[in-house]
């Protein structure tokens, strides 16, 4: 498999740490020396679809392809606007896309799932050209009364087209479960005969928790990924993290010992977009003209389960 196209979609509305600092205890020096971030983008009279649809657009006129060649749609969504149908659906219906359609949940993990979900459908001659998108409304479900938490999100698509060739070398993956680290539940409905039923709960994090585990483990990962490709660190152009703090980023920067050219990042100005950052990010540069034909690159996320993805894909 390899990538043929990118695209992106940000909300509108801009929302700075200045802004937030209306309503909360907190100031843009707390969450910028903490996190890295200076600015978010959230939804308000836009909907997450109309996103998604932006995104992939953009993602099928930079790879050339139109509806009627996509074979396949994954989305990466930890909750779009339905359950059902599936946002893939609604992206079909929009593009002109005539054919099988999947959500997925793989947290912030879940561009590189779905990737490695395309990647099986191509290898197995299901599909010959897959559009993948990401498409998150963190805003949403975030507690806007908690600055520990409600600060660090923000709204996002990114899209890719994908299709047969030697690109993408390498997917793999690691689970560690621990619920409680980090959660959000769905609402708990109204059935008459649920038996005390959960209230309804916004997204929790055990913020010292994560860095540990998101810091400790793309590390590992990204180093034994390297290693079975026989490839030393300085051999990667780029390497795109989920872009969820950017004290983790320059920790596992520092651990490789590589220049910080190497980790491109646009935390400062989106936030995190949970399974968004990562082809937000990858798109960025694709417009940019940084992404060079044989430009080698590392994909890492970490994210709720607790779960890891990684990917070696050469440009």
């Amino acid at each position: 498999m390899k990538l043929l196209g990118t695209g992106s979609a940000l909300p509108r509305h801009c929302v700075t740490n200045d802004d937030l600092a209306t309503f909360l205890d907190t100031n843009d020096e707390w969450i910028s020396t903490r996190t890295g971030i200076r600015q978010r983008r959230v939804l308000t009279d836009e909907t997450l679809q109309s996103l998604a649809e932006r995104a992939a657009r953009g993602a099928m006129e930079n790879a050339g392809v139109t509806g009627e060649e996509i074979d396949f749609v994954l989305v990466s969504t930890v909750q779009a606007e339905t359950l059902s149908p599936a946002l893939a659906c609604d992206i079909q219906a929009a593009l002109g896309i005539k054919c099988m359609g999947i959500d997925i949940n793989g947290g912030c993990t879940g561009f590189i799932a779905a990737l490695s979900v395309a990647q099986g459908l191509i290898a197995s001659g299901q599909a010959r050209l897959i559009l993948v998108v990401s498409a998150e409304a963190l805003s949403r479900f975030a507690d806007w009364t908690d600055r520990s938490t409600c600060v660090l999100f923000g709204d996002a698509a990114g899209a890719a087209v994908v299709g047969e060739g030697d690109g993408v070398e390498d997917i793999r993956f690691t689970g560690e479960p621990r619920r409680d680290v980090l959660c959000a539940s769905t609402p708990p409905g109204n059935s008459p005969f649920a038996i005390n039923p959960a209230p309804a709960q916004y997204l929790k994090m055990q913020g010292q928790e994560v860095y540990k585990f998101a810091v400790s483990h793309s590390f590992r990962d990204i180093r034994d990924m390297l290693a079975d490709h026989d490839l030393q660190p300085e051999n990667v152009d780029f390497y795109l993290l989920h872009q969820a703090n950017m004290r983790i980023l320059e920790a596992v920067r520092t651990r490789l010992k590589v220049e910080p050219e190497r980790f491109p990042h646009n935390i400062e100005r989106t936030g995190n977009t949970s399974s968004a950052t990562i082809p937000v990010l990858l798109d960025e540069l694709n417009r940019s003209g940084a992404l060079k034909p044989g430009c080698r690159l590392i994909l890492n996320a970490f994210g709720a389960g607790l779960c890891t993805g990684t990917a070696l894909v050469t440009w």
